[in-house]
């Protein structure tokens, strides 16, 4: 069959397929190299599963005729996220080298941004691009911050946990779903989550200093999400509710109908 007579479609969805195949053969590797247990086996097998699973719905549903270069090296990153969630997962029944799941967590966070970048080049940015980055790195944080709470706490997972309880309070609070302005300050925090969480996983520092490093995560979270908070609440506000001198010409309104 010609190239051209394919169906764009079920070429798109070939894309999460190749990445679930990927991710398979990522962990056949590290299963060979460290003897992987069987938390380990699952939690990744679980990984490659879901992952393939809601990109290939997101990808029906985004209607996109092309994957795009871009997205394929977030497939790659995501491939990588999904060997450091194993890694973390097999770490509660044994201890993984270190150097490996440094290795590639810091791959990971190395081509953060590079699929942006990429996607800007070629003219292929999309809003699936953008949610499918932010999941992937999100997911990331999630397992760095599961890791590190092994040694210091499990105060540690607010840092990890603090993206998915805003979601869950958005269902409540739909003012929260409202777009943000662009943030220079907001994407150095969000990037700074995972280099300072590898620094303290990496455990090359006193434990002391690791849990200070960890704390400066979370502090500059706290504030980048509570500015936004912020921002949203009074957007809001303004939004919804009229200005008070609005309230004094719309009250006679009100009350002679």
């Amino acid at each position: 069959m010609a190239l051209n007579n394919l169906d764009p479609a079920r070429t798109v969805q070939q894309e999460p397929a190749l990445g679930a195949g990927v991710q398979l053969v990522l962990l056949g590797l590290l299963g060979t190299a460290i003897g992987m247990g069987v938390a380990g086996w699952l939690t990744g097998l679980a990984f490659a599963l879901a992952g393939w699973a809601a990109l290939s719905r997101a990808l029906h549903r985004s209607g996109l005729d092309s994957f795009g270069p871009a997205n394929r090296v977030t497939l790659g990153r995501a491939t990588l996220v999904g060997g450091v969630t194993a890694l973390v997962a097999d770490s509660f029944e044994s201890a993984p080298p270190v150097t490996l799941l440094v290795g590639l967590t810091a791959v990971a966070l190395l081509l953060d941004g590079v699929d942006g970048k990429v996607a800007r080049r070629t003219g292929t940015s999309s809003a699936l691009g953008a949610r499918f980055d932010m999941e992937v790195d999100a997911f990331l944080i999630l397992v760095l911050s599961v890791y590190v709470s092994m040694d210091l706490g499990p105060w540690v997972l607010l840092i990890g946990g603090m993206r998915y309880g805003f979601v869950a309070a958005a269902r409540c609070w739909p003012w929260l779903n409202a777009p943000l302005p662009p943030s220079t300050a907001r994407k150095t925090v969000a990037a700074l989550q995972g280099v300072l969480l590898l620094l303290a996983g990496a455990d090359l520092l006193p434990r002391a200093v690791n849990a200070g490093v960890v704390l400066l995560a979370l502090g500059l979270l706290v504030w980048s999400f509570g500015r936004d908070v912020r921002w949203l609440w009074l957007t809001g506000r303004t939004a919804v509710e009229p200005l008070p001198r609005e309230r004094e010409e719309q009250e006679p309104v009100l009350a002679a109908g």
